[in-house]
């Protein structure tokens, strides 16, 4: 059982960051007992459309958003490469700096989860990380629409308790409640388009970024 809090990892293009995203990584940390939550933007995700905003300004977004919470870290190292994001490769690379005792804990909403087997080499994510599945609360999985491999794995791997994500380094899947928030970062681009306010949708310190660079 290791002895140290696991770590969190919060990935995402972050198009931009929004208070429901800030809001998952809190719930996750406090469900889940995580010691920090460190978020990862993507620099060129590869299995969806090149995001609006530049890796820069979504970086620099996600650090503005994080900065008043102490729980919170950023990791540039997607955006550093210049590469295609691929998270088995994210995980690869944090293993070989921070061991292969600390458990850590990728954080995946429900809609992500349902496409993991489309993953680079995702079989290999479960020997790297735990996974701390989002869904709404009193709400599960439906193992029958995921793909045969995803459910088996699904099967396998799930435990009820956080406690399980301290007792090896990876390999759970623990699910945990999270609160409904019908905000989204295509709904904050429209806003913004057109002119529309998008406050209290994000954070200050990200809209007046936002402002000020002309982004959307």
């Amino acid at each position: 059982m290791s002895e140290r809090a696991p770590l969190g990892l919060f990935g995402g293009t972050f198009d931009p960051v929004h208070i429901g995203h800030l809001r998952l990584a809190e719930e996750a940390r406090e469900s889940l007992r995580l010691g920090r939550v460190r978020w990862i933007p993507a620099g060129q995700p590869w299995h969806r459309a090149a995001p609006q905003t530049s890796p820069a300004h979504r970086l620099e977004m996600v650090r503005r958003a994080v900065a008043p919470n102490p729980c919170f870290e950023v990791d540039a190292r997607e955006v550093a490469s210049g590469r295609p994001s691929y998270t088995v490769n994210t995980l690869l690379a944090l293993r070989a700096e921070l061991g292969g005792d600390l458990p850590l804990v990728l954080i995946l909403g429900a809609d992500a989860f349902g496409k993991l087997h489309t993953w680079h080499r995702w079989q290999e994510l479960f020997g790297l990380a735990h996974i701390g599945l989002a869904t709404r609360a009193g709400q599960s999985v439906d193992a029958g629409t995921l793909d045969a491999a995803l459910a088996c794995e699904l099967a396998a791997r799930q435990r009820d308790e956080a406690q399980a994500l301290r007792e090896a380094p990876a390999g759970v899947i623990v699910r945990f409640d999270m609160t409904p928030l019908a905000v989204s970062a295509t709904d904050i681009r429209a806003r913004l388009a057109r002119g529309a306010s998008c406050r209290y949708l994000a954070p200050a310190a990200v809209l007046d970024y936002i402002s000020h660079h002309r982004l959307y």
